[in-house]
């Protein structure tokens, strides 16, 4: 009990400095003036839509710093059609499925680089932060635009999560972003962003953020007998719900000549317990624990190169490792203790050429490896080699607007153990169309008719003896 106050008390101290440290860096004396300032907010002129057929649920800009949300997955509940799963409390996986598609079938992009995980196919919307975040757009299919990379047309949902880009406000050459989080179940969350300007047309940031927190909740149990007398009535504790997480980013943003660039590096450290359900009065902790580290570095170059061509090129290398341990014994009398190792390579190049103002196409090719090593006794350490191409056009005539894509998926797998799967080759067509009546501005139709191929998880093809998460 003396070290969990003495925890507390340190969190608290900290907060308070950190709040006063932020009050004096960034507290000026306003000076009154003659002349009412403007604030002129900065455009990037390469996020052109290429006619967008369906609009998107966004959230952006100071929607997002008015939330009172800790990760993208609460700010997520604010869309509609969508339902948020979260397994186990503030250090559970949370994750998001789109008309009830299946969280496996929704693509989550990171600055347009889509988050994957071979393993069992879910992304934990947990890890990521709102406070390094300009917009967060959600697409009942897939984006219905055409320059974009081959494997952005396979989507049956998609979340596009756009990070912020430095913007400097006068002579200004460094913006400096200090926060801090408490709350009752001994949260901790201190968190950073750091904006330099190197030159005219480079920028960096770095941002971190560390979220500690024991998990323990109180909450009342009772029961009473048939006969309406009070058996028992309690307040019990949630145990296993703990969290330690360390998150940081890093990035450099350039312009070009009728063009953008950008490199990105990622990481996400955390310990955190597994709660378990309560059942038959059992209220004790249960040793489930779930540790997990993800970096990924990512690049991005967008250029025009003729007044009618323009291309865009995205290369990303992930890494990500798990491990999940449970002492308590299951019914079958086995310990769970299973570690798993995934590493990630792709590259992608987009193009698109307008043929007049009102007809764009575009030619897209994806190349994928992903690898998957386990612990688990038989285990056949598979390897997939994906390859996809997108051919796209668009066309606008007056108040209708339609679009058509075709998406090929090629998949080659190679295992060291056991039987190797059959290659795969898919074909999945879709057509976006859009109409706006001319009596009637502020209506839209839109139609959709998409074909998507889901490609089986890593873990769930290959055979294997152990346990599974």
């Amino acid at each position: 009990m003396v070290a969990k106050l003495t925890t507390s008390a340190i969190h608290k101290a900290v907060f308070t400095i950190l709040v006063l440290t932020s009050q004096l860096l960034f507290s000026q004396t306003k000076k009154k003036d003659s002349l009412q300032e403007e604030t002129i907010k900065g455009i990037n002129l390469y996020k052109k839509n290429f006619k967008e057929i369906l609009p998107a649920q966004t959230l952006q800009g100071e929607q997002l710093e008015r939330l009172n949300s800790h990760s993208v997955a609460d700010a997520l509940r604010y869309f509609s059609g969508v339902q948020i799963k979260d397994y186990g409390g503030l250090g559970g996986l949370k994750t998001i499925n789109i008309r009830s598609m299946g969280s496996q079938h929704v693509g989550v992009f990171y600055d347009g680089i889509q988050l994957g995980n071979a393993q069992n196919g879910l992304v934990d919307l947990g890890r990521y932060s709102l406070d390094d975040l300009e917009e967060i757009s959600l697409y009942n299919g897939q984006k219905s635009e055409i320059f974009q990379p081959a494997k952005d047309f396979g989507s049956s949902g998609s979340i596009y999560l756009q990070p912020k880009t430095p913007l400097f406000k006068g002579t200004r050459k460094t913006n400096l972003v200090i926060r801090a989080k408490s709350a009752s179940i001994d949260l901790f969350n201190p968190s950073f962003r750091l904006e330099q300007k190197i030159s005219d047309r480079v920028s960096a940031s770095f941002s971190g953020e560390f979220m500690q927190s024991d998990g323990i909740y109180r909450f009342r149990y009772a029961k009473k007998y048939p006969d309406g007398q009070q058996a028992y009535d309690t307040i019990a504790k949630r145990q296993d719900s703990d969290i330690k997480a360390k998150r940081f980013e890093t990035a450099l943003n350039g312009t070009l000549n009728n063009g953008s660039w950008n490199i990105r590096g990622y990481g996400y450290i955390s310990d955190r317990g597994m709660p378990a359900p309560i059942v038959n009065g059992r209220f004790g902790g249960r040793g489930a624990r779930l540790s997990d580290e993800n970096y990924f570095v990512q690049a991005n170059l967008r250029k025009k190169l003729f007044p009618k061509f323009e291309t865009q090129l995205k290369a990303k290398f992930a890494y990500d490792y798990t491990h999940f341990m449970d002492t308590v014994r299951s019914q079958s009398i086995i310990h769970t203790d299973n570690t798993y190792i995934q590493r990630e390579l792709y590259l992608s190049s987009s193009n698109i050429y307008s043929i007049t103002p009102n007809w764009d196409v575009s030619l897209s090719g994806d190349f994928q490896y992903n690898n998957l090593d386990a612990n688990l006794d038989n285990f056949s350490y598979p390897t997939r080699y994906t390859t996809l191409v997108a051919l796209a056009t668009t066309y606008q005539w007056n108040r209708f607007k339609i679009l058509g894509s075709l998406l090929g998926t090629f998949t080659f797998e190679e295992v060291r153990k056991n039987k190797r799967p059959g290659d795969a080759r898919e074909w999945t067509p879709a057509v976006f169309m859009s109409y706006q009546p001319e009596i009637i501005p502020e209506l839209t139709l839109n139609s959709i008719k998409e074909s998507s191929d889901f490609q089986p998880l890593m873990i769930c093809i290959i055979p294997i003896s152990g346990t599974r998460i």
